[in-house]
C-alpha cells in the first residue's frame, strides 16, 4: 500500500509530486524549503532556513504516522559551501541523537535565488 500526502506547497500541483509518500514501511519526503505559506522565509540565513526546511519535513513524516527517531538518511543541498556549519549544527540541533546517514551537497542553485539549502528526508517505520 501506497500513501501520498501534499502539504499545499506551491509548486506540488504545477510540477505534479508528492510532498511525501509512504511505500510500505518506508516514508520519502521530496525536497523541502524555508518556504511558508508560498513566500521563502529566513532570507540570508542559512542555519534558519534549514531549520524551517527539517520541521517541514518532520511535520511531513508526523502525517505519516513517523517521527525523527525513524529518520534514517538526510540530504542537504547548500548553494554556498561556506553554509555547511551553519547547516550541518541545523541537522546536529534536530538530529544529533537519531545520527541518521548524511549527505551534504554544494550546488549551483535552487529554484528561487533566496533559497539557500534544501533538504531531503528518509525514515523507516519497521520493527522495534
Amino acid at each position: 500500500m501506497i500513501e501520498r500526502i501534499t502539504s499545499g506547497g506551491p509548486w506540488e500541483d504545477t510540477f505534479g509530486y508528492s510532498r511525501a509518500v509512504l511505500a510500505g514501511d518506508l516514508a520519502l519526503v521530496a525536497g523541502c524549503t524555508a518556504t511558508v505559506d508560498g513566500q521563502v522565509v529566513h532570507v540570508g540565513d542559512p542555519f534558519e532556513q534549514a531549520r524551517t526546511a527539517f520541521q517541514i519535513a518532520l511535520w511531513s513524516l508526523e502525517r505519516l504516522g513517523l517521527g525523527r527517531d525513524d529518520v534514517v538518511r538526510t540530504r542537504m543541498y547548500i548553494t554556498d559551501v561556506a553554509h555547511s556549519a551553519d547547516v550541518g549544527r541545523a541537522h546536529e540541533l534536530l538530529f544529533g541523537g537519531v545520527r541518521p546517514v548524511s549527505t551534504i551537497l554544494v550546488v549551483a542553485g535552487l529554484l528561487d535565488p533566496r533559497m539557500l539549502v534544501e533538504v531531503e528526508v528518509e525514515a523507516y517505520r519497521g520493527d522495534a
